[in-house]
């Protein structure tokens, strides 16, 4: 099977590169927000809706004429600009995003090439065009054809995105099955009785975020001293992301390695995770309690790791399934007697009906196991 897999690497360019590369996510984010006040200002003359950009593309050469500048930034940059403003505007038509929304400067910095590039690995080096040589840290050998390679900014920082395709034989898993029952205490309980014991990598740091956070809000806004609190809670927000991504994918690869067959629960986390403060008329209950419940959901980060699950166990050759979660933890795995007396407190299951006992993030692996059989026979 054909299989497209990215590479994200640091680079490290030098003073005239890393101009370039500014000046390039400028174009490419200008290119943005111009063809989208255009299609803003189609849709006030004649009402119709209709992207096109093919449309918008024909426009570059005029825009080019009517802003020198513009002609400094490689052609393909502009052109995968105005890419991306067709991709959003396919997404809010089906119904999967809001509306396109114009870009702000620093903020999600990036431009792509999809072709032109050159790769050097044995010299630890990377050719963009326009840019020309970047050194980057070499950290695993890339494979396959570059289809495309994406340039970003973040904290100060410049990362390559080098996405290949290549083709890839789906091998033979030889590993067994599991359920995975999700949780707050406890990060993931497999069925076997094996869990693994959450990061909880925004509560460690919160403490220092609002900290920084308070002496921001004391400092003359956009003076130097309010600039550099700004970095430094860039960097820790930066900081916390990258603690949990590596969490996330340690723990993924080292499930789906070992397991062929893996039965997950269907959570909907934005359904859990909403507020409870209700309205002015009818107020929530208990909005302190399940606000602190949100944020240690959202700190877990469930949906990412049922994403990666899913496609590292396929490159595995094992399969996902996603088992509805109603119960789970209330139902007893012997006599199936399901009560709410059954889970007197949050650790511990004690089924009124048998007698039963067992960890109850364990009871809840088992009965998402257990459900996972019956919709795979079914």
């Amino acid at each position: 099977m054909q299989l497209r897999k990215a590479f994200k690497f640091e680079i490290m360019p030098n003073g005239s590169q890393i101009r370039r590369i500014k000046q390039f996510c400028g174009c490419s984010r200008f290119m943005f927000n111009r063809a989208l006040a255009w299609q803003n200002e189609q849709y006030e003359q004649d009402n119709s809706f209709k992207f096109s950009y093919t449309k918008i593309a024909n426009l570059l050469p005029q825009w080019k004429k009517e802003l020198v500048w513009l002609k400094e930034c490689h052609s393909q940059v502009l052109q995968q600009s105005l890419k991306d403003l067709e991709s959003a505007f396919k997404n809010f038509f089906q119904q999967r995003a809001d509306f396109p929304k114009f870009k702000k400067k620093g903020l999600k910095e990036s431009f792509r090439f999809p072709q032109g590039c050159k790769l050097e690995q044995q010299n630890n080096r990377l050719y963009l065009p326009k840019i020309g040589w970047v050194r980057y840290r070499n950290s695993r050998d890339i494979v396959g054809e570059i289809k495309n390679v994406t340039v970003s900014q973040k904290c100060g920082r410049f990362f390559v995105s080098i996405q290949t395709e290549f083709e890839y034989e789906i091998p033979t898993h030889k590993g067994g099955e599991i359920g995975i029952d999700m949780g707050i205490a406890r990060f993931a309980t497999l069925s076997s009785g094996e869990f693994f014991e959450p990061l909880n990598a925004f509560k460690t740091y919160k403490g220092k975020l609002a900290k920084l956070q308070r002496q921001l809000k004391n400092k003359v806004k956009f003076s130097q001293n309010w600039q550099k609190l700004k970095e430094k809670i860039a960097k820790l927000h930066h900081k916390i992301a990258n603690c949990r991504k590596d969490f996330l994918h340690q723990t993924s690869s080292k499930i789906s390695k070992n397991h062929a067959m893996i039965y997950i629960e269907d959570l909907q986390v934005s359904n859990m995770s909403k507020s409870a403060k209700g309205t002015a008329e009818a107020p929530g209950k208990n909005v302190a309690a399940k606000s602190g419940l949100n944020q240690a959901i959202l700190d877990q980060s469930w949906f990412e790791f049922h994403r990666q699950l899913d496609y590292k166990t396929q490159w595995q050759g094992g399969f996902l399934v996603a088992v509805p979660p109603q119960n789970t933890s209330r139902t007893c795995p012997c006599c199936s007697h399901t009560a709410k007396e059954n889970r007197q407190t949050q650790a511990n299951f004690e089924c009124v009906e048998c007698g039963y006992t067992e960890n109850a993030d364990v009871v809840g692996a088992l009965n998402v196991l257990v459900r996972g059989r019956a919709i795979v026979h079914a």
